[in-house]
């Protein structure tokens, strides 16, 4: 009486779909820093992170910077630099007739 036995491998792979799609649910975090050095003094360093996950995952761990950003959000408050350089101006003269009164110079 003869056995046989099938040989059988458990191969698992997995599509680029499906590999996204665990990337993006769990989150991945690419670290790097770049140190440029000359005769042991430190010239410049540079400090690279990078991390991909789904805008859900994102917003789990608190990085939703683009909520209240005008350029990626219709519901961001939009300033104009001409309305925010007037508040400026405002605010600026305020602090100089403040000043001067408190210098005792006539305002000019």
């Amino acid at each position: 009486m003869t056995i046989q036995r099938g040989v059988t491998q458990a191969t698992q792979s997995a599509t680029l779909a499906d590999l996204l799609e665990r990337i993006l649910d769990k989150g991945i975090v690419i670290a790097g820093d770049i140190r440029v050095k000359l005769v042991e003094v430190e010239l410049l360093t540079i400090q690279l992170r990078l991390v991909i996950c789904s805008v859900d995952k994102a917003k789990e761990m608190g990085m939703d910077w683009w909520v209240n950003n005008p350029a990626f959000s219709p519901h961001a408050k939009r300033e104009l630099n001409g309305e925010r350089l007037g508040d400026i101006d405002q605010r600026l003269a305020a602090l100089e007739a403040t000043a001067r009164s408190s210098l005792g110079r006539p305002p000019s």
